[in-house]
């Protein structure tokens, strides 16, 4: 990447520090050279010999003398001062290597020269030399630079220089030359004034003009690249940098540079008016303005140029009809604008003209369907932020028609909602929305979104905008058919367990998401808990038991994991079991067949275990007659409360180290309203516990370390849960200050004002 033009003087003095030393490192290494006869005057070797010296030239185009007698040292050193007196003007210069095209050499030698305004080369440094080809250097040039890379591959350090006509690769055994060239093009390319393209200087004008309304339309009277057009366009329409996009990020891709790329952009922008379904070609703009950054103003300015009309156009426009196909066919330019208004929002200085431009247009326009458009523009523009993925089709076909789109959620007990959407709503908005269409907006407890398949779940930070959640949702339906996601509401925040009524919804949630841990294995309980809890299951879900109902499978009403624990204790193989046969060959087959018959008897053992249980849950069963749901749920929830931390969020932590001394391995962090503790996996009693009230401070310290400040006590735990393990710790000193009227002098919060108990993505902070 190109450094800019302040660094230029400490790349050329510092260039191996700043790039690294062992790129420089063929510097030292001796180079061959064929010296022909007339050049034998020194050693008296023979005419075509191969001699070893030192590199004969630098950057600078000054040759190196070690080996030249001093006279003619002098000489040498005298010819140089001459030609730099006589071409005041050149900064650099010296012979290079170019690539060339269309000739069975590779690489040819030149003589380069840089001036203030351009890169040249020549045949030779002779001052009577043919000049072959200038390269002029503006603001839009660009330098890709040295790369050990292409010196892996080629042997040589390589620099290319970007030019609007031109592009010269250059190539150089030293890596210091190529640096120093690199530095001095760039220092020249940063002197030079930004160039303006024509629609920027009529931008300005209009701007200038935007309160005189006559001088406006004089202006897009006379310049009809301001105007909609059939036409092709040529070159963009806002200036670009020269230069490939190779060595970017997306250069698997297939992208070639932004200036091709903003001129195919126009050309797929032009198709819309005929394409019979425009939804693919909407999403591939989209998507080529998410990849590259830069041409989300270019597409602004098209479609603001394809939009546009001169006045003489709208009273035409007027006698139109808006059944009419021309009429109908430029729709999708306000479609496409719509779409992209939604989803990026443009530098300011075209938000001030694509502001103006909606205006003008509601202003002298009648057609009705096109103010409306622009009257939508106009109010996304306020709340749009940066999407993260590319609207998905259905969003894209609401956008086209100004519509919400519908979003199911699901919440504990199989239910579901659908809530109308947009492109702006977050995960925040729908929380709320979903609070009061179930009746919890007065719960003491918050809830928050998750998204979630069969195996996995994660909260969604309240800032989350639901349509980018529901694009991802649809771009993995599309890569794995079978994978079930979904958005779920859920409790988040539990402050009050003990004061839920019995009759409420938010008594089912609690009840289904304490299920969750059971099945999870998350509650640790003893066996005979567990089995009564799988019979309260099955009485709460199917009443009383009868021979006829069917019931769900054994892992969804008790945890696998344990009955995988119990078959791990007995032993493996049977007594007796034969030792492998002798030979390589043999023991190998042998080890494989072992291997399979210990796998069969493995599930054949979960199978026998599973009966067992399943048995002794149905027996169980059995005595619960009688029961209604409630009072299963309620006995249900009555043994899980016997567990100290009933309430708590469970985290896997792979380590954990105390100051004091003390460190363990695969413990479970219980996140909860007054306390933090530490858990050994399946055990009911804490190794640990820190009252809220205690912890000083907490937050991420590297990539995968969460800290922990109580008093002068530190716990570090190494998690890959740890934005989650932010979001509620977060979450429960909001909603905890909040609920106690506590002031901000109680916990600093620089983001607290802006944020609510269900959206908590914080920095570490102090409490």
């Amino acid at each position: 990447m190109p450094l800019q033009g302040g660094c230029w003087f400490l790349c050329c003095r510092q260039g191996f520090s700043l790039l690294g030393r062992d790129h420089g490192e063929k510097e030292e290494e001796e180079s061959f050279e064929l010296r022909n006869k007339d050049e034998l005057t020194f050693n008296g070797r023979g005419s075509g010999e191969v001699t070893i010296s030192q590199p004969m030239h630098s950057a600078n185009g000054m040759p190196s003398l070690s080996g030249v007698p001093e006279e003619k040292r002098s000489l040498i050193i005298q010819q140089n001062k001459m030609v730099q007196e006589e071409d005041p003007e050149v900064l650099v210069k010296g012979w290079l290597l170019k690539e060339v095209t269309g000739s069975w050499i590779r690489q040819r030698r030149f003589w380069f020269v840089l001036t203030a305004d351009s890169l040249d080369y020549y045949s030779g440094p002779e001052r009577d030399a043919r000049r072959v080809n200038t390269l002029v250097l503006t603001s839009l040039c660009s330098v890709l630079w040295p790369d050990k890379h292409t010196y892996k591959q080629t042997g040589y350090w390589s620099l290319t220089v970007y030019g609007r006509k031109h592009c010269y690769k250059l190539f150089t055994k030293h890596f210091n030359e190529a640096v120093h060239w690199a530095c001095a093009v760039q220092k020249v390319i940063d002197s030079k004034a930004p160039v303006d393209t024509p629609t920027l200087l009529l931008m300005r004008d209009i701007e200038e003009n935007k309160f005189n309304p006559e001088a406006v339309e004089h202006i897009y009277e006379r310049n009809p690249i301001l105007r909609y057009t059939q036409s092709p366009l040529y070159a963009p329409l806002l200036p670009f940098p020269y230069g490939s996009l190779e060595h970017t990020p997306v250069s698997g891709k297939g992208y070639t540079s932004i200036r091709e790329e903003a001129v195919r952009l126009f050309n797929c922008v032009q198709q819309l008016e005929s394409a019979p379904e425009p939804i693919p070609l909407i999403q591939g703009l989209l998507q080529t303005c998410l990849d590259l950054r830069p041409l989300r103003d270019e597409l602004y300015c098209q479609l603001i140029k394809q939009t546009s009309v001169s006045s003489h156009t709208h009273a035409h426009t007027r006698a139109q009809s808006n059944t009419h196909p021309q009429s109908q066919a430029r729709l999708r330019y306000w479609q496409l604008l719509t779409c992209m208004s939604c989803t990026f929002l443009p530098s300011s200085n075209v938000l001030k003209y694509l502001r103006f431009h909606l205006k003008r247009v509601q202003s002298v326009c009648v057609d009705l369907e096109v103010e409306s458009y622009a009257s939508f523009i106009c109010h996304s523009l306020e709340k749009t932020r940066c999407r993260e993925c590319v609207p998905s089709w259905e969003e894209i076909q609401g956008l086209m028609g100004r519509q919400e789109i519908l979003c199911t959620v699901h919440y504990p007990g199989q239910g579901c909602c659908q809530l109308p959407v947009n492109s702006h709503t977050t995960a925040n908005e729908v929380v709320k929305k979903m609070a009061e269409r179930l009746g919890l907006q007065d719960s003491r407890n918050t809830f928050a979104l998750f998204e979630q398949n069969a195996c996995w779940e994660r909260v969604l930070a309240g800032g989350t905008i639901i349509a980018d959640v529901m694009t991802r949702f649809e771009n993995l339906s599309a890569k794995e058919p079978d994978s079930q996601w979904r958005l779920c509401f859920k409790l988040y925040c539990l402050l009050d367990t003990d004061n839920i009524s019995t009759d409420s919804i938010e008594y089912l949630f609690l009840y289904e998401q304490c299920h969750e841990m059971v099945i999870r294995g998350q509650l640790p309980a003893c066996e005979d808990d567990l089995l009564s809890l799988a019979a309260l299951r099955l009485q709460s879900l199917l009443g009383d038991f009868s021979t006829l109902s069917p019931y769900p499978p054994l892992e969804q009403v008790f945890p696998s994991s344990v009955i995988e624990a119990r078959v791990l204790l007995t032993p493996a193989d049977p007594p007796g079991c034969p030792s492998f046969p002798g030979g390589l060959l043999a023991g190998t087959l042998w080890g494989h067949k072992r291997r399979q018959e210990k796998d069969q008897r493995l599930r054949a053992r979960l199978r026998e275990e599973g009966a067992v249980v399943m048995a002794t849950v149905l027996e169980r069963w059995k005595a619960l007659a009688g029961y209604s749901r409630r009072d299963s749920m309620a006995a249900y929830l009555t043994i899980a409360r016997q567990w100290s931390g009933f309430g708590c969020t469970l985290y896997e932590v792979d380590f954990y180290i105390s100051s004091t001394g003390s460190f363990s391995q695969r413990l479970w962090l219980g996140v909860a309203a007054s306390c933090v503790s530490l858990y050994r996996q399946g055990e009911a009693e804490a190794l640990e516990s820190l009252p809220i009230g205690q912890i000083c401070s907490y937050g991420v310290s590297d990539s995968n370390t969460f800290r922990i400040t109580a008093g002068d006590r530190d716990l570090l735990f190494e998690t890959t849960k740890l934005t989650e393990i932010m979001q509620l710790m977060n979450a429960y000193f909001s909603a905890t200050r909040r609920q106690l009227g506590k002031t901000d002098d109680c916990i600093t919060m620089e983001t607290t004002p802006k944020l609510r108990p269900s959206l908590l993505e914080l920095p570490s902070h102090p409490v």
